[in-house]
């Protein structure tokens, strides 16, 4: 199970209920699914996704995308899933990874702040995807 951290300085619109990434550990040079499932109290037109990465503490990677590129808009009251897709450069070093998020919405400074860890390791020959 992904430990989440949510940052609950604020009265967020969007609560985030669990992560899934998939695989686990993420491989480099190879695709991986960061799947958030989360609900809101009010309905979301539009907005924007920062990701963030860190690496022993260093941010190392930034990168913004549309709220509706990442799941469906516009996103209804209730429960909702932002899934992001990314391929890690095969020179990735395998370690362990936080990524930070946060949403923000159109008239909404702020929707949520999450982070939670993730492991990268070296591209392998076989599959390797675990649970723990």
């Amino acid at each position: 199970m992904i430990e989440i951290t949510a940052d609950n300085k604020g009265n967020y619109v969007v609560k985030v209920d669990g992560v899934d990434i998939s695989p686990n550990p993420v491989i480099s040079g190879k695709p991986a699914t960061f799947t958030i499932s989360a609900s809101t109290s009010q309905a979301i037109t539009g907005g924007k996704a920062v990701i963030e990465v860190y690496f022993f503490g260093f941010h190392i990677h930034q990168e913004t995308h549309d709220l509706c590129e990442e799941t469906s808009c516009p996103v209804t009251v209730g429960n909702f899933v932002l899934s992001h897709n990314e391929v890690l450069p095969g020179f990735t070093p395998p370690g362990s990874y936080k990524l930070k998020m946060t949403l923000s919405g159109a008239g909404i400074k702020q929707l949520i702040c999450i982070s939670f860890d993730f492991k990268i390791s070296f591209g392998a020959s076989e599959s390797s995807v675990s649970d723990s």
